[in-house]
C-alpha cells in the first residue's frame, strides 16, 4: 500500500500561484509514477499532470499546459504541483494519485492509490 497526503491548497486570486505537495509513505515511492487530478463541483474527476520515475518524464492536460508544473523529490517521497496564472476555472479539489506505470489510461480508475484531496479556490 501507498499512503498519500496532499497539502498546500487554499484561496487565491486569479493570476496568483500555489504549490501543492503530496507526501507518500508505505512502499518505495521511487517505483511509482505519480499524477495530479482535480474535481470541480458537479464534474467528473479529470487528469491534470503526471510524472514518471526516475526519468521524470511529464505530461499535462491541455487546460494547464504552460501554467502548471509537476515535479518530484524521491529523497523526500514527495510530488509537487506548481500552479501559476491561476484562473477561476481551476477551482477544484486536487488529488494526488499513483500507480506503477507512467503510461496507460489517464482515467482516474487506472490509478491505484489516492490521497484525500486539497481544496483550491481561485477568485476573480
Amino acid at each position: 500500500q501507498v499512503q498519500l497526503v496532499e497539502s498546500g491548497g487554499g484561496l487565491v486570486q486569479a493570476g496568483g500561484s500555489l504549490r501543492l505537495s503530496c507526501a507518500a509513505s508505505g512502499r518505495t515511492f521511487s517505483n511509482y509514477a505519480m499524477a495530479w487530478f482535480r474535481q470541480a463541483p458537479g464534474k467528473e474527476r479529470e487528469f491534470v499532470a503526471r510524472i514518471s520515475s526516475p526519468s521524470d518524464t511529464t505530461g499535462y492536460a491541455d487546460s494547464v499546459k504552460g501554467r502548471f508544473t509537476i515535479s518530484r523529490d524521491n529523497a523526500k517521497n514527495t510530488v509537487y504541483l506548481r500552479m501559476n496564472s491561476l484562473k477561476p476555472e481551476d477551482t477544484a479539489v486536487y488529488y494526488c494519485a499513483g500507480r506503477l506505470s507512467y503510461y496507460g489510461s489517464l482515467e482516474s480508475g487506472a490509478f491505484s492509490y489516492w490521497g484525500q484531496g486539497t481544496q483550491v479556490t481561485v477568485t476573480q
